[in-house]
């Protein structure tokens, strides 16, 4: 069916069953995206601090290695 020109049809209401398939792939959709980024940003700040290690090896500072911060216990 093709539109007229002028014609304005209203938006087909969403049933119930709708929203809620599309909230849950929306759930899902944000929990890829943001296993994604955390992973990415893992990768990136374990490749800058490689690099940041050979920096100052070959500068000829000796390479102090970090300790991983530990949460306090409550």
């Amino acid at each position: 069916m093709t539109k007229t020109p002028g014609k304005f049809e209203p938006p087909k209401p969403t049933t119930k069953a709708e929203r809620a398939a599309s909230k849950a792939f929306r759930q899902l959709d944000t929990k890829k995206a943001m296993t994604d980024h955390e992973t990415a940003q893992k990768a990136f700040a374990a490749n800058r601090e490689r690099l940041k290690a050979e920096r100052l090896e070959a500068a000829g500072t000796p390479v102090v290695a970090k300790k991983a911060k530990t949460k306090k216990a409550k």
